[in-house]
């Protein structure tokens, strides 16, 4: 995909990620997150922290300049899960979903894991059950289902639903 650039964030991107945030929250299971849960000291937060203590990607249409995806993940700060870095969440803008751009950005991170980060053992993430495109992507990325959250998700229609924890492990 050579119109699409993916390069590590930094904090001027900011005010990006928030509009990319706010329109994958607005499409229906997209985020765990409502649109209006999506604020700038969420963004501000998760993108320092995964520039102080983890990794982060953005995707950015080279037409338009957008940040049309992003991934991020980061430690705990705690030296018993020094090897694990988790709290990951990718978000790829539906007008540009199934053009692999995801697919991509994981790469990114699990190449920043291997080559860069030896120290990391373990990635980690949690799917909803009913995201079974998303639950057969990781798993063709090396991800490993490992668990069951019960009834972690409260749905925006009622009921509830679990949560996977799904790992990736260094080989």
């Amino acid at each position: 995909m050579s119109d699409i650039l993916i390069r590590k964030s930094n904090l001027i991107d900011i005010p990006l990620i928030e509009q990319l945030y706010k329109k994958v929250a607005s499409v229906e299971g997209g985020l765990a997150r409502t649109e209006s849960e999506i604020t700038r000291e969420y963004v501000e937060h998760f993108v320092s922290k995964s520039i102080v203590n983890g990794i982060q990607f953005v995707a950015t249409d080279k037409a338009s300049n957008t940040i049309v995806g992003d991934i991020h993940c980061f430690g705990i700060g705690i030296k018993a899960f020094a090897h694990v870095i988790g709290d990951l969440t990718v978000a790829v803008h539906p007008d540009f979903q199934g053009q692999g751009i995801g697919k991509m950005l994981f790469e990114e991170v699990l190449e920043e894991v291997r080559e860069m980060r030896p120290h990391i053992l373990r990635v980690e993430l949690i799917a909803r059950e009913s995201n079974t495109r998303a639950l057969r992507f990781y798993e063709s990325l090396g991800f490993e289902q490992e668990g069951r959250l019960k009834k972690r998700i409260k749905s925006v229609v009622g009921g509830f639903e679990d949560d996977i924890a799904m790992a990736w492990h260094r080989p």
